[in-house]
C-alpha cells in the first residue's frame, strides 16, 4: 500500500478576547466569596470553589487550542486539542470533493459565497492560510486551514487544477 500520510499541528493565536474572559471569570470568583461571605458564611468559599474547579475544567482550556490536521491520500481531517490534553474532532472531509483550494486572499474565491465559514487557521496575520470550498448538506461551507509546504504537495498530489497556490 501506498498510502500518504502526513501530521501537522498549528497552534492558535490567542484571540484578543481570551485575556478578558480569564480575569472576569477570576474576579466573578473572588465576588462570589467576598460578597457571599455575610449572607451565607463559609459556604460562599465552597460555592467559589466550585465555580473555579467548572471554570479550570470547561472555560480555561477551550482558550488554548492546537489544530491538528492529518492528511491520508485524500482524506482530511482536523482535530482540535484543547490545553494540550483533550481532542475533539472538528471535521473530516474528502480534498477530492471540494470545488476550490487557494489561498484565503485569492481572487479566484470571490465568485463563492460561503453559507458557513470553519476557521481552523493559526489566526496569525503573517501565515497564509488556504480557503476549502465544499458543497455541504446543500450548503456551501469554507473552511479555513494554515498547510505548511510539504501539506500542500500532498493536497496538491489529489487537487490537480482544482488547487491554486496563486
Amino acid at each position: 500500500m501506498n498510502d500518504a500520510l502526513y501530521e501537522q499541528l498549528v497552534t492558535r493565536r490567542p484571540k484578543p478576547y481570551d485575556l478578558p474572559v480569564r480575569i472576569l471569570v477570576i474576579l466573578v470568583i473572588v465576588a462570589v466569596a467576598v460578597l457571599l461571605m455575610p449572607f451565607i458564611g463559609i459556604l460562599s468559599f465552597i460555592i467559589a470553589v466550585i465555580l473555579a474547579l467548572v471554570a479550570y475544567y470547561f472555560i480555561f482550556p477551550k482558550l488554548n487550542v492546537e489544530y491538528e490536521y492529518i492528511i491520508l491520500n485524500h482524506d482530511l481531517q482536523i482535530d482540535a486539542i484543547y490545553n494540550r490534553a483533550k481532542r475533539k474532532r472538528m471535521t473530516s472531509l474528502d480534498i477530492q470533493s471540494a470545488e476550490i483550494i487557494a489561498p484565503k486572499d485569492s481572487p479566484r474565491l470571490h465568485s463563492y459565497k460561503p453559507d458557513k465559514i470553519c476557521d481552523y487557521s493559526s489566526g496569525n496575520p503573517s501565515g497564509k492560510a488556504y480557503a476549502i470550498m465544499l458543497p455541504m448538506e446543500q450548503k456551501n461551507v469554507c473552511i479555513y486551514i494554515e498547510p505548511d509546504a510539504k501539506m500542500i504537495e500532498h493536497m496538491k498530489q489529489w487537487m490537480g487544477m482544482k488547487m491554486f497556490q496563486d
